[in-house]
């Protein structure tokens, strides 16, 4: 098996790790394969509640692997092939109901803000650094950046990251939306795996329709979210979690009036 993205599994938290910190996590071709894989994998599993997605070394990733791409003899159409692979895991991860973490750590560049992106919270060390840097090289938006990025910030301030060369920190990055979150270095790891066991600890099941119900919305109509929305309470509604918190809940609404 393939150790350039490592799985591992702490009970209903799966840790999805970026393991090339010599390329600085860029995403080549096998690694693009490897990264589809494991979303069909995880996201299927009933058994998963939640993921944090991080990264070895000093970078969370570079984009795609530029340098693979100009010394492997790759076409166009390989590239193509490769940024559809890559986008299925990503469509996989983004459309699932398995909320997901991002840990955050030192760079992240070009198709690298696509993949933190499919993360639904963002928790970034105050070292980190946010540039695009595709038309550098000549290339053009890929791995979801042309819909999440103004989807995370609003279309001028993609633009801006898009069409000037431009870098960002990690205090502009939270201020513009691209992260949830900037803690100190030494506190990234903790502080994800903190937010991935709030959600294990609650209503697992309920923050996972959240997020999918949000995550999916922005490309249906309103009449179909409005449907969903109410197929996916009602559903909810039906379980015995859910049943007992309301029950809950209203217990203690009647004891303090």
């Amino acid at each position: 098996m393939s150790d350039s993205i490592l799985v591992t599994r702490d009970g209903a938290l799966a840790r999805v790790t970026f393991n090339r910190p010599a390329s600085l996590n860029a995403m080549g071709f096998e690694m693009g394969r490897r990264w589809r894989d494991i979303a069909h994998e995880l996201t299927c599993d009933d058994s998963v509640g939640a993921i944090i997605l991080d990264a070895a070394g000093p970078a969370f990733c570079a984009g795609g692997d530029v340098i693979e791409m100009a010394t492997s003899g790759a076409s166009g159409a390989d590239v193509t092939g490769a940024a559809h692979t890559i986008h299925d895991g990503i469509r996989t991860f983004v459309e699932s109901a398995t909320p997901i973490v991002a840990a955050v750590q030192g760079a992240v560049a070009g198709g690298g803000l696509g993949l933190m992106l499919t993360a639904d919270y963002i928790v970034a060390s105050e070292q980190s650094k946010f540039v695009s840097r595709y038309a550098n090289i000549g290339l053009t938006p890929d791995l979801g950046v042309s819909t999440l990025l103004p989807a995370a910030v609003g279309q001028r301030r993609a633009l801006q990251l898009l069409l000037q060369d431009v870098t960002i920190d990690a205090a502009t990055a939270l201020d513009w939306g691209l992260v949830t979150e900037v803690v100190p270095a030494a506190d990234v790891a903790a502080r994800a795996e903190t937010v991935a066991r709030f959600w294990l600890d609650n209503a697992t099941a309920a923050f996972g329709q959240a997020k999918r119900l949000v995550r999916t919305g922005a490309g249906r109509s309103f009449a179909d979210n409005l449907d969903d929305e109410a197929a996916s309470i009602g559903a909810r509604f039906d379980t015995d979690e859910a049943r007992a918190r309301v029950r809950a809940f209203a217990a203690a609404s009647r004891s303090r009036t």
